[in-house]
């Protein structure tokens, strides 16, 4: 998966679709017009939240700008899969199973190396994630609550609100993420 041509041609189309100019884009989402004109072109791979401004700006899934269409069977595998990333390097996302508009969700594979956070800006109106953990230490901030997830640990809670991941061990956290999205 070349994941950077992908989200030039995701993030073009969609703009289009939605009839927005670069600036109008840019007005929406945060992101200035001459980054938007970059990712469009594929001549730079945007971080995480980059994306997620854009996401939110455009009232689209995270996934919309990342996935590939896709065929009735899919097998993802890790070898074939390039990350984004965040925290120079330290936390990163691999997007697994795309955003479908008849499930409404999308899945994610997160590697945290120790020290690795991230912080993240609400997720659509009704928006909720189910994480579970399968190494490592992971705190959790979903608005004022503040948990602390092990190996075996599982959560849910609304995305809608500021969030974030934090390593909070020493060794590298591996997690499974669903983000459903809902009817709202």
């Amino acid at each position: 998966m070349d994941i950077t041509n992908t989200i030039a041609a995701n993030t073009k189309q969609i703009r289009e679709q939605k009839k927005l100019t670069l600036d109008a884009a840019a007005s929406i989402t945060g992101v200035s017009r001459s980054m938007l004109a970059q990712i469009e072109k594929g001549e730079v791979n945007p971080t995480i939240s980059v994306l997620w401004k854009i996401a939110n700006g455009y009232k689209v899934s995270f996934t919309s700008l990342v996935e590939e269409k896709d065929s009735a069977v899919s097998v993802i595998r890790l070898s074939d899969m390039q990350p984004l990333k965040e925290d120079e390097g330290r936390y990163l996302n691999y997007p697994v199973f795309t955003f479908d508009e008849q499930k409404l969700f999308e899945m994610y594979r997160i590697v945290i190396q120790a020290g690795g956070a991230l912080s993240a800006q609400p997720h659509l109106r009704g928006a909720v994630e189910y994480i579970t953990i399968f190494a490592g230490e992971v705190k959790i901030t979903a608005g004022e609550d503040q948990i602390l997830l092990s190996k075996g640990d599982s959560i849910r809670f609304s995305a809608d609100v500021p969030h974030g991941y934090q390593n909070a061990g020493t060794e590298t956290a591996e997690l499974s993420m669903l983000i459903y999205y809902g009817k709202s």
